[in-house]
């Protein structure tokens, strides 16, 4: 059993001026990764979903040729931008052999507030599914927002929002556009997409 403990294998992402804290859960196992970075699952559309948005095309952060996000480039941007990125759980119990969420049993969740001290910029954070949404609220104590909604909470003398995102995962029903639309509206109002 001790075999399905397992610990996050990346750091935090934590561009210096970042104003966006995005979480997820945790990533999925290594044999499901195309680069070694957050969101790397081929199967996951978080990256899609930035390229239609930014560059008004799903596969801009896709490199040429292969089944693969290009890590470089998606780093470049997201320290342009002022995006940082972890997960709500440092480690987990990992119940069955994919990438389910629901599948995941939090060990040790992730202290947010480390996170936030070292992000003094920071003003909204985005959760990307239910599990991370459940774990964050529960640690910070904050009213859970619908999915596509927003909720203010303050921390440590600071006024920050929650956004509730759709899971970017294709097991979620909702077509990548409609997501996509989604998560502009949020990027508009966290000053992240100017359009």
């Amino acid at each position: 059993m001790d075999s399905l403990i397992e610990n996050h294998p990346l750091e935090p992402f934590l561009p210096a001026e970042a104003t966006l804290l995005m979480l997820g859960s945790f990533p999925p196992q290594k044999k499901r990764w195309s680069m070694d970075f957050f969101y790397p699952n081929w199967n996951n559309d978080m990256w899609r979903i930035f390229g239609l948005i930014f560059f008004g095309d799903k596969e801009h952060f896709v490199l040429s040729g292969k089944k693969a996000f290009d890590k470089e480039r998606l780093i470049h941007f997201l320290k342009e931008k002022g995006v940082a990125l972890y997960d709500t759980a440092c480690i987990v119990k990992r119940l069955k052999s994919n990438a389910s969420d629901k599948y995941l049993e939090i060990v040790e969740p992730t202290d947010i507030g480390l996170l936030l001290k070292q992000l003094p910029a920071c003003k909204s954070i985005v959760t990307t599914g239910q599990k991370a949404t459940d774990t964050l609220c529960a640690q910070l104590h904050i009213e859970e927002p619908s999915v596509g909604g927003k909720s203010k909470f303050e921390y440590a003398d600071r006024q920050l929002w929650l956004y509730r995102m759709p899971s970017s995962s294709r097991a979620y029903p909702l077509k990548l556009e409609k997501k996509a639309e989604i998560y502009r509206s949020m990027l508009c109002e966290a000053g992240i997409f100017m359009p």
